[in-house]
């Protein structure tokens, strides 16, 4: 076994072979050290400077061959020369056992740092190899890492100071000497409060200083005796000026989580480069900087970000007929409404939608569907498997859709009738309890305040219909099954983005058939254009093969520039609006809450979440079962009825797409019962797990 966690190099010289040299490589080899033989100065000299070894021994029992003080010097002045790079060196004298005992001083005014006494024993060797590496080797180790940190803090832009536990300065580094107005031998040994004040160093810069260290700007390092640590240890102190309140800290919790995601796409890599970059640029290259990050966070970087001036009308007109769809773009997917109208409600639609004639079982169902611990099992009882059509109408009331799309509450129910009738009932989970169910968890979300904040009143509604219409004809089987099938979906959607297409596609084909139901008949063209191709993208963002290509531009996008205001002390609002709402922005919020909408199932309340695990389960279990039957490639091997491990499913589920999703989404719109189910229902499928349980709930004491 290895006695060593780290390379450990030794170089023995020894003129000749013996069973002392081979005492020591057997020690060697014993404790997994790299170990190197030379025979003569020249050839020591030569291995030393090429492989810069941690110790070396040399044999002293026959000084006719060579000097060893001599070398030994030698050997000294060429680690003076490698100090630079921090290179250092162990020396061990070599003796006979029956030479006279004298003083050691020569030795060590030689350059010698220990002695060893002839004795061949593998195990004596293999002692005296450890007891050099666990004391002054690692001792030189630490050394050099403290040099390092030292040499970091002088170079450290941040004004950074060391101070005892009693507050007295013991060290302070180059910028902290130029904010303040002093030099370092005028600091150290005095207390913080003593730091005399200059034209620097005024009582109101003292005061930003303060209030800098209390944001985390200004770092200081205390030592620190506590009962758990060593004397003189170093605790550093960092303060964040967050609120006291549970939220805050858990939203930072979220936010700290996001910071650290594994799962980073190459677009992330190069932004965190860049904003490392800004932290030692000067102001010119920093703001330079800012507008390569604006760049960067644009949802189309290959696309050319075309104006509205016409400066010419022949490339306008060119430029709108062969690269656009036929709408001029300010940037983004934000259309441009050259005519656009405001609303004329009729008097029958300007009161809120009538919902009289709902059932008063039905109704009482629905009382509490503005909660997030909504039962939508029991609506889906209530209704006879109708739920999407009476919540849908409760919701869109709620948010006023009829007035928006100025269109009577008779074309919506009809509206929301075609739609439920074209979910399959017969699948277990993609019905149109899950339309319902993805209905209420928008309709949550948008009643967040930042959520508010960001979307418009055609975002919301555009939502809510890309939320009822998101599965509507859904097979119960998985892109992949479709395109292994060769079906006729696959092939007109060319294997991409199969059933998202076929929903976004579906959704407006049964809409715009039909005057009866057809809710977007009164709206003005480019109006109608605008939302439409809101409700597609959406639509199209529950695509799961761009899941992390959506959180990742969600993070890179809106989070960490909002928390960088916030941990700044930037409280404008225009600052922060401007993340908000701008064009891009909008669309990532629109895309997020779908998605976070749609997967919510293990954020629900845990009878729900079980329930929703069954279902899903359940249709890759047929799904898998028609593989087999039609011999297609299987392509969810783990969702084999007789072997599969629902825990394990969905243990891996929220680990993989859940946990990094939600943190994100959490910290943008304040949603602590959510992670709190979150994280009771994880601990319930790791509890199964751990018993080795594959079904949903444990078996019957």
């Amino acid at each position: 076994m290895a006695a060593s966690d780290f390379s450990f190099s030794v170089l023995l010289v020894f003129a000749k072979e013996d069973s002392q040299s081979n005492g020591f490589c057997w020690a060697c080899e014993k404790a997994n050290y790299r170990c190197s033989m030379a025979r003569t100065p020249e050839s020591a000299l030569e291995c030393f400077s090429e492989k810069h070894h941690d110790l070396v021994i040399i044999d002293h029992r026959h000084s006719r061959h060579f000097d060893a003080e001599a070398l030994c010097r030698i050997y000294h002045v060429l680690l003076c020369f490698l100090t630079c790079i921090f290179f250092f060196l162990l020396l061990l004298l070599f003796l006979r056992p029956d030479r006279e005992e004298a003083s050691v001083m020569p030795l060590i005014n030689a350059g010698f740092n220990r002695r060893y006494v002839e004795n061949a024993n593998v195990m004596a060797c293999y002692n005296e190899l450890l007891q050099l590496e666990h004391g002054e080797v690692r001792a030189q180790f630490k050394l050099r890492a403290s040099n390092a940190i030292f040499t970091a803090l002088e170079q450290s832009q941040d004004a950074i100071e060391i101070t005892s536990e009693d507050q007295v300065i013991q060290y302070v580094n180059p910028a902290y000497e130029s904010i303040m107005g002093y030099q370092q031998g005028e600091l150290i040994g005095k207390e913080i409060i003593e730091v005399p004040k200059s034209e620097k160093n005024k009582p109101d810069l003292l005061e930003t200083i303060n209030s800098c260290i209390l944001k985390g700007k200004v770092t200081y390092i205390q030592s620190s005796k506590h009962k758990d640590r060593r004397k003189g240890s170093l605790d550093v102190k960092s303060i964040t000026s967050r609120g006291s309140d549970g939220s805050s800290q858990r939203r930072h919790s979220s936010m700290a989580r996001i910071h650290s995601m594994t799962i980073e796409a190459p677009i992330t890599k190069v932004i965190n480069i860049i904003n490392q970059a800004q932290e030692s640029s000067p102001m010119p290259v920093a703001e330079a900087l800012d507008r390569v990050l604006e760049i960067l966070r644009t949802t189309e970087l290959y696309s050319p970000q075309l104006g509205t001036k016409d400066e010419d009308p022949h490339t306008n007109d060119l430029v709108g007929g062969l690269m656009t769809d036929g709408l001029r773009r300010l940037s983004g997917n934000e259309y441009f409404l050259a005519t656009k109208q405001p609303h004329h409600l009729p008097s029958h639609l300007a009161t809120p939608l009538s919902l009289n004639d709902i059932p008063p079982r039905i109704a009482q169902t629905m009382e509490t569907e503005a909660s997030w611990d909504f039962d939508i099992f029991n609506l889906e009882a209530a209704t006879m498997k109708r739920p999407l059509t009476f919540l849908g109408l409760k919701i869109f009331s709620r948010f006023g859709v009829c007035e928006f799309l100025n269109c009577p509450e008779a074309t919506l129910r009809s509206w929301l009738q075609v739609i439920e009738a074209n979910y399959h009932s017969s699948n277990s989970y993609h019905n149109s309890s899950h339309a319902a169910d993805v209905l209420h968890a928008t309709a949550y979300f948008l009643c967040k305040e930042r959520v508010k904040q960001s979307l418009d009143p055609i975002d919301e509604v555009a939502a809510l219909i890309a939320a009822t219409v998101h599965d509507v004809d859904h097979p119960g089987r998985t892109n992949s099954f479709l395109c292994n099938a060769g079906s006729e979906l696959a092939i007109l959607y060319n294997d991409t983005a199969v059933l998202e297409s076929h929903h976004a596609a579906l959704a407006f084909q049964l809409t715009t058939r039909d005057d009866k139901c057809n809710i977007f008949k009164h709206m003005e063209r480019n109006e109608y254009r605008t939302l439409r191709q809101a409700v597609i993208d959406m639509v199209l963002a529950t695509e799961m093969t761009k899941h992390f290509e959506h959180v990742n531009k969600f993070v890179n996008s809106i989070n960490k520039p909002l928390a960088a205001l916030e941990e700044n002390g930037v409280r404008l609002k225009e600052s922060v609006k401007g993340v908000l709402t701008s064009p891009e922005n909008r669309i990532l919020v629109k895309r997020m809450l779908i998605k976070c909408a749609d997967i919510s199932n293990p954020c629900r309340p845990l009878e729900l979440c079980i329930e929703w695990a069954g279902r899903i389960s359940e249709e890759y279990f047929a799904q898998t079962d028609e593989e087999k039957r039609q011999g297609l490639p299987v392509v969810m091997p783990v969702f084999d009825r007789n072997t599969c491990s629902i825990p394990k499913s969905q243990i891996s589920f929220i680990d993989y797409f859940i946990t990094d999703m939600f943190d994100a989404w959490d910290a943008f719109a304040d949603l602590p019962n959510l992670m709190q189910h979150l994280d009771n229902n994880f601990k319930y499928w790791k509890g199964l797990d751990e018993r080795k349980l594959h079904s949903l709930r444990p078996p019957p004491e």
